[in-house]
């Protein structure tokens, strides 16, 4: 493949790396400080668009994708209240999009696992869910958008709680989930789900030990992209929509 990098830092890089590995071809790289060289034309010359940069930027940036006509892969996270926008887009213009909050195969059998332990759960008053995430101090965004993907898919299957919330490690309201963040030196990434009873604690954890993790699901998402129409996730590439 041909692909462009819409985020220069040290996701896209990591990307370019593993891209690189599996013998595809970078034709250009824009990041913070070239992004006035983004033109209609030089999206052109890739097949697919990797886009990871900034919450401030995503948006236009995979507008931009759409409007030239090419498939684009985000791993953005912190401006998931435009997605909506953007994916309408997608689908009214025949556009190719897939986002996700997490590239990494490992994260995306976590939210699956997820999900299924909410299930069972749902029931069982006598435990308390929580979610705690762990990143590096350079991240922008509190909660992570796993850590989000986490609360949402737990509430949804679940009809005792409605709403997620920030606590820093506070007590939480009955109908609420309480979501930490921890900023600490270089840590890429550890997400805990635990439902804490008087009796006992269950918890799932997912630790990130490098960024090849995500970079590599992301190659992969722009591999099975390409000739694709629609918006799709992760878990529509790796059959993960059941539970």
């Amino acid at each position: 493949m041909k692909i462009g990098l819409l985020g220069y830092g040290k996701m896209g890089q990591a990307v370019e790396a593993k891209a690189q590995e599996r013998d595809h071809e970078i034709v250009w790289r824009i990041g913070w400080s070239n992004r006035a060289e983004l033109t209609e034309e030089r999206l052109r010359q890739a097949d697919v668009v990797v886009e990871f940069s900034r919450p401030s930027a995503a948006f236009d940036n995979i507008m931009d994708c759409l409007r030239a006509g090419v498939p684009v892969v985000s791993g953005t996270t912190g401006w998931t209240e435009q997605l909506p926008r953007a994916e309408q887009y997608c689908r009214e213009h025949g556009g190719a999009l897939l986002w996700a909050s997490n590239f990494s195969i490992g994260v995306n059998l976590f939210f699956a696992l997820n999900r299924y332990l909410a299930q069972l759960m749902d029931h069982r008053d006598e435990y308390s869910p929580s979610v705690e995430e762990t990143h590096h101090v350079h991240k922008l965004d509190a909660p992570s958008g796993t850590a989000q993907t986490l609360a949402d898919d737990l509430i949804a299957n679940t009809s005792r709680i409605q709403h997620w919330l920030m606590t820093h490690g506070q007590p939480a309201p009955p109908n609420a989930l309480p979501i930490t963040s921890i900023r600490r030196g270089e840590i890429p990434g550890t997400h805990i789900v635990r439902w804490d009873s008087a009796l006992d604690t269950l918890e799932i954890r997912h630790t990130a030990h490098s960024r090849t993790g995500f970079a590599a699901g992301a190659v992969l998402a722009a591999e099975w992209l390409i000739g694709k129409k629609g918006v799709f996730r992760i878990s529509d590439l790796l059959n993960l929509n059941c539970p």
